[in-house]
């Protein structure tokens, strides 16, 4: 089943802050923290029946623990960093299994975006509007709940105004 737009609609005002701040914090410190992963499940759980009605709220329950033991399994290879892990198994709630190719397509834009514009400020003079920030200055690392938290709101967005 696809996601439709007026699931969308109820999503899309509880979950836009919470990626926002995921996007912004990880910039900062670096850091996705536990209490923004379980804001986003707690939005889950209390939108979720009004949005997708209480068997398919049930059902897509299920996307948690088994995205969370798969992201661990990469975490554990040093493929991705503990915070990645635990913010794509909270999000995976939001996302429906037949959209998994939209949802694909909307992360690898979202991904490159987000490199090209932190890179921009990374390598200019623009990171001085925020010079504290640890992204600026973590090497090889980048901060991915910038395009996981676009890769959301983008999915959200398009499935509310194009289906």
């Amino acid at each position: 089943m696809e996601m439709t737009a007026a699931t969308a609609f109820w999503f899309l005002p509880v979950v836009t802050p919470i990626a926002i701040y995921i996007a912004w914090n990880d910039m900062r410190s670096m850091k996705i923290t536990n209490a923004s992963v379980l804001a986003l499940i707690i939005a889950y759980a209390v939108v979720g029946p009004f949005a997708l009605g209480l068997e398919l709220y049930a059902w897509q329950w299920l996307h948690l623990p088994v995205t969370l033991v798969v992201c661990m399994a990469l975490w554990a290879l040093r493929v991705m960093g503990g915070g990645d892990a635990k913010i794509i198994a909270a999000m995976s709630l939001f996302f429906m299994v037949a959209d998994l190719l939209l949802i694909t397509q909307i992360f690898a834009a979202s991904l490159l975006g987000a490199l090209a514009v932190h890179s921009l400020f990374r390598f200019t003079a623009l990171k001085n509007i925020a010079p504290d920030w640890k992204s600026w200055t973590a090497g090889r690392y980048f901060p991915k709940g910038l395009p996981l938290s676009m890769t959301l709101l983008f999915y959200l967005l398009f499935v509310a105004f194009y289906r």
